[in-house]
C-alpha cells in the first residue's frame, strides 16, 4: 500500500451485490483520476453470494490501492460505511453503492472541483439506470450552492464527495441505530456545517441502479422507522439552524419527503389502528417544528394534510385523501381585493373545519397540465417577460439598417 495518502478513498458498502458488483468496481479501475491517487476501502457486509470472494480477487489484480473488510451482516447501509471510514486515508472520501457505478471522469471532475472551490462536499450528476433519480438540482454546475435557495436540499443521498477532514473534525459518523434516512441526516449535516458545497451538472458522475431483483430495496420495515427518520432531521435541522425563514425553507424537506408520505392515498386502505398510531406519532412532530413560514411554501394539498394533522382531525384528512384518490381537480377560486387563488379542496369555505388560509395558492401549482401562481409571483412572471420584450425590440431598433441584397429571401 502506498505511504502518501490518496486524494479520494472510495467506499463500497456490500451486501448480496452480484453480479452488480463487477461493473462498480470495473468504473472505479477506469477513472481518469490516476490509480496512484485512488484508494478503495470495501466492507462485504456478510453476503453469501460470492460478494467477498469477488472484492478479495479484485483487490488482488487491480493496480488501486484497496483493503477488503469482511463482517457479519450488521442489517443496513451505516455499519459498512463507518468501518469504511474509520479505514480511510483520502483527502476526500466517496460513498459508492456496490450497485451503481461511476463515469469515467467522475472523481476527476469532483476532486478538481472540490480543491478549486474549497468546499467540503461536491455533488456530481446523478442519472437512473432502469429507476428514477432526481433532476432538480443539475442545471448548471455552480462553485458554491447555497443550501437554502437551491435543490440541493433535496438530494441527500450518501453518493457524495466528502472532504475527510471535516468528517474527522466534527466526528461524523452515519447513524447505525436509523435503519432508514441515515444517509439524509449525514449529509444535510454536512450541508449545514462544512464549509460550502459544490456541483457538477455538466458530467453524469454517478449512474443510480435499479436491480431487477429488487434487492436494491434497503428502506423497507415498519412505518415507525419512517418516523424515526422524519424526527432525526428535523431535530438535526432545528439544533443547527434557528427559527425563520432559512429554517422553514429546509424543514419543507423531512415534512413532505419523510412524513407526508404516510399520510397519502394508501392511508385509506389502512387500520383504524395503523391511522391513530400514525397520528399520534405526528403530532409531536407538528407541534416542535410547524410553523406558518413552512406552510407557506407547500403546496396546497401538502398543507391541507399536515394541518389535520395539527388539529388531529383524521376525519377531515381522509376526505382530502378520498378526494385525491379520485383523482378529482379542484376549482380555482379567486376572492378578495387582491384577487388571491384558492383550491377548493374538501372543506374549503366552511370556516371551522379549516382555515381559508390553507387553501390559499402561495407556490405554483398544477392543475392537470395547467399551471397555477400565488397573484404575486403571476405579476413578477408578467412583468418579466413585457421587459425581456422591450429589451429584445430595443436591441432590434439599435441595430444599423442594411439594405437587403436582391438574392436575400
Amino acid at each position: 500500500m502506498s505511504s502518501s495518502a490518496p486524494d479520494v478513498t472510495v467506499i463500497i458498502g456490500a451486501y448480496e451485490a452480484m453480479p452488480y458488483l463487477i461493473r462498480c468496481l470495473d468504473s472505479v479501475e477506469a477513472q481518469t483520476l490516476p490509480a496512484g491517487r485512488i484508494e478503495i476501502v470495501a466492507v462485504d457486509d456478510g453476503s453469501t453470494d460470492g460478494t467477498g470472494e469477488y472484492l478479495e480477487e479484485f483487490a488482488a489484480r487491480t493496480a488501486i490501492d484497496m483493503r477488503v473488510v469482511r463482517q457479519k451482516n450488521s442489517g443496513g447501509p451505516s455499519g459498512p460505511r463507518n468501518v469504511g471510514l474509520g479505514l480511510a486515508r483520502g483527502r476526500y472520501v466517496f460513498f459508492l453503492d456496490a450497485d451503481d457505478y461511476f463515469g469515467e471522469e467522475a472523481l476527476e471532475r469532483m476532486v478538481a472541483m472540490g480543491d478549486r472551490a474549497g468546499t467540503d462536499v461536491v455533488l456530481g450528476k446523478v442519472v437512473g439506470v432502469n429507476r428514477g433519480a432526481a433532476k432538480s438540482m443539475w442545471k448548471q454546475t455552480v462553485e458554491r450552492a447555497d443550501l437554502y435557495s437551491s435543490n440541493i436540499k433535496f438530494t441527500l443521498s450518501a453518493q457524495k464527495l466528502f472532504r475527510r477532514d471535516l468528517l474527522v473534525r466534527l466526528g461524523m459518523k452515519f447513524d447505525e441505530e436509523l435503519k432508514t434516512g441515515e444517509d439524509a441526516l449525514f449529509t444535510m449535516e454536512a450541508y449545514l456545517r462544512g464549509n460550502g458545497v459544490s456541483v457538477v451538472a455538466d458530467y453524469t458522475c454517478y449512474y443510480l441502479v435499479g436491480r431487477d431483483d429488487g434487492k436494491h430495496v434497503t428502506k423497507s420495515g415498519s412505518y415507525l422507522l419512517r418516523f424515526d427518520s422524519a424526527r432525526a432531521l428535523m431535530g438535526l435541522i432545528a439544533a443547527h439552524v434557528p427559527p425563520g425563514p432559512k429554517r422553514d425553507v429546509l424543514m419543507v424537506r423531512p415534512f413532505v419527503i419523510t412524513l407526508l408520505p404516510q399520510f397519502g392515498p394508501a392511508l385509506l386502505r389502512q387500520s383504524d389502528e395503523v391511522r391513530k398510531k400514525k397520528m399520534e406519532l405526528a403530532a409531536p412532530l407538528l407541534e416542535a417544528h410547524w410553523s406558518p413560514g413552512l406552510a407557506r411554501r407547500l403546496k396546497v394539498n401538502e398543507r391541507l394534510r399536515l394541518i389535520c394533522l395539527e388539529k388531529g382531525r383524521l376525519d377531515l384528512l381522509l376526505d382530502i385523501l378520498q378526494f385525491m384518490k379520485d383523482g378529482k381537480k379542484p376549482r380555482v377560486v379567486r376572492k378578495g381585493l387582491r384577487g388571491r387563488l384558492y383550491l377548493d379542496y374538501p372543506h374549503f369555505g366552511e370556516g371551522a373545519a379549516l382555515p381559508l388560509s390553507a387553501y390559499e395558492v402561495t407556490v405554483p401549482e398544477w392543475i392537470g397540465r395547467k399551471r397555477v401562481d400565488a397573484p404575486g409571483r403571476q405579476s413578477m412572471a408578467v412583468f418579466l417577460r413585457r421587459l425581456s420584450g422591450k429589451a429584445r425590440r430595443a436591441a432590434r431598433s439599435a441595430r444599423p439598417h442594411t439594405p437587403r441584397r436582391a438574392h436575400e429571401v
